[in-house]
């Protein structure tokens, strides 16, 4: 049972899941500092001025904390406007080698081989 665990954490999938969800976190942070540090000062300020409220999360209506629902829309719309322009980065970059014919082909695999073998064998085999 310990080797199929080992087997199934070494999976390629798996760490490269691990590296993802350790990369996403940190990403959190960094959008939520851009929402309450950067943001929040500069586009919220006058509304919130005008409410008459200090911090995002204390904006309530009859005492729905509404405030904290707009900081956790803005991070996500941030959040996916940037995974946005990465994809559609990756895309154009995979595109561009295909059109200029830089893109990998994968190798041969060994059942490809044989079978290319075979054939070959085959076609020069007298009648």
């Amino acid at each position: 049972m310990l080797k199929e665990f080992k087997a199934f954490i070494m999976r390629g999938n798996v760490v490269d899941l691990a590296v993802a969800v350790i990369i996403g976190a940190a990403f959190t942070a960094i959008v939520g500092s851009l929402v309450t540090d950067i943001i929040t000062p500069l586009l919220l300020n006058p509304i919130m001025d005008f409410l008459q409220v200090k911090d995002l999360e204390n904006v309530a209506w009859q005492g729905v904390k509404y405030g904290k629902f707009i900081a956790a829309v803005i991070n996500f719309v941030i959040i996916a406007f940037v995974l946005f322009i990465v994809v559609r980065t990756m895309h154009r970059i995979k595109k561009k080698k295909e059109a200029d014919g830089t893109a990998e082909v994968p190798a041969p695999t060994q059942e490809e081989i044989l079978l290319t073998e075979i054939r070959d064998l085959l076609k020069n085999r007298p009648l």
